[in-house]
């Protein structure tokens, strides 16, 4: 169930024109009873991809041209990061995500994905490096994933950490649909690794003859969201269909979640299914489907005490339809209420994560970032 909701523009300019860069202070607006406000505290920087709180002050953020730059949340002062990665810019490549483990302690690592040029292709990597001042050291590629092609398609990539040891980060299927079924290859598969870049010895494909041992589940389309849940020990993604059936699937060891076999989406060029159908035995079926497709760009299972009623609510960011999606979800885990917020605003949500205090923190493929905590 999809419920509209109505914002009230605390601030606003005499001459009011509605844009996506549009310029306020705060937006009042209400969920399960609860009042919420949106505040800007960023613009001016390019397309935000990813997002990691340092301190309760200090926001990390990478742009998909490959610029690392913090910024300071209390002044709004952005300052740029030297001694990252030189990336494959073109299409949906560039600089990832960017993740630390909470609470955040100086020289703890941090974790970015990128896409990488290889043999003239471009491939998903994991990287990691310690952050001095506002230069990075110590940089070193953890894997650099086998998931060459020729496009500059679906290289996912969020990462992920499970709090015992363990991170996962997700690669798309590069834009080749047979890479979801192929475990030869990384494309197309959350992976799963200890926090140094070795494999752990309890991966679901450790010593098998055909597998690579990094792959933790498999037949996924392009995963841009992952969202550990420490409380009940799960991990959660969402991926974009192709034309309708984006899905939201909670993601088990070693298990098949379907990708080209099985989709709710249709061809590009015409109204024909993509695969055999939406079920089959031995590949799992999706907790939630999008159709029409919202292009989910992240994902997190909000925990905080800000917003009680939201706990155990999944939240994710949505691109091609433009506001902030809300499932809660039943006891098996299955979505019951689906919630659009700031749909008013049309922002094309990409980074998504959540504060210490329970508030959320975005960025929108305008250069911006936003704030979105209680009113009053």
């Amino acid at each position: 169930m999809t419920r509209p909701k109505h914002y009230i523009l605390a601030v606003m300019l005499p001459f009011f024109i509605f844009s996506p860069t549009m310029l306020f202070a705060s937006i009042i607006g209400e969920s399960e009873g609860m009042h919420f406000k949106v505040e800007k505290i960023a613009s001016g920087l390019g397309v935000v991809w990813g997002l990691a709180l340092l301190d309760k002050q200090t926001l990390l953020l990478t742009e998909r041209s490959g610029k690392i730059k913090r910024l300071d949340l209390a002044t709004s002062v952005v300052q740029a990061v030297s001694g990252g990665a030189t990336v494959k810019l073109a299409g949906q490549g560039g600089l990832m995500d960017v993740a630390v483990q909470q609470p955040y302690l100086p020289n703890d690592w941090i974790y970015f994905t990128y896409s990488k040029k290889h043999k003239g292709q471009g491939v998903t990597a994991l990287a990691r490096a310690h952050l001095v001042g506002n230069q990075l050291t110590d940089w070193e590629d953890l894997l650099v994933t086998q998931s060459a092609t020729s496009t500059n398609r679906h290289y996912g990539s969020r990462i992920a950490f499970d709090g015992d040891g363990h991170l996962f980060f997700s690669v798309g299927d590069r834009g080749v649909r047979s890479n979801g079924q192929d475990l030869s290859i990384h494309a197309g598969s959350i992976l799963r690794l200890n926090l140094d870049g070795s494999v752990p010895v309890d991966n679901p494909f450790v010593n098998h003859a055909t597998a690579l041992p990094e792959i933790w589940s498999y037949g996924h389309r392009n995963p841009q969201g992952i969202s550990f849940d420490f409380a009940n020990g799960e991990l959660w993604a969402i991926e974009h269909g192709p034309r309708g059936g984006d899905e939201i699937n909670l993601i088990l060891k070693g298990r098949n979640y379907g990708w080209a076999t099985l989709s709710f989406g249709k061809e590009y060029w015409g109204p024909i299914n993509v695969g055999e159908g939406t079920e089959r035995a031995g590949m799992e079926n999706p907790k939630k489907v999008y159709i029409p497709s919202i292009a989910p760009g992240s994902l997190l299972k909000y925990t905080g005490s800000a917003f009680p009623k939201w706990q155990g609510d999944l939240f994710s960011g949505a691109l091609k339809l433009a506001h902030l999606n809300r499932v809660a979800l039943d006891d098996q885990g299955n979505a019951k209420v689906e919630e659009r917020l700031l749909e008013d605003l049309q922002l094309r949500i990409r980074a998504l994560i959540q504060s210490p205090e329970g508030w959320l923190y975005f960025s929108t493929d305008y250069g911006e970032i936003y704030r979105l905590s209680p009113a009053g």
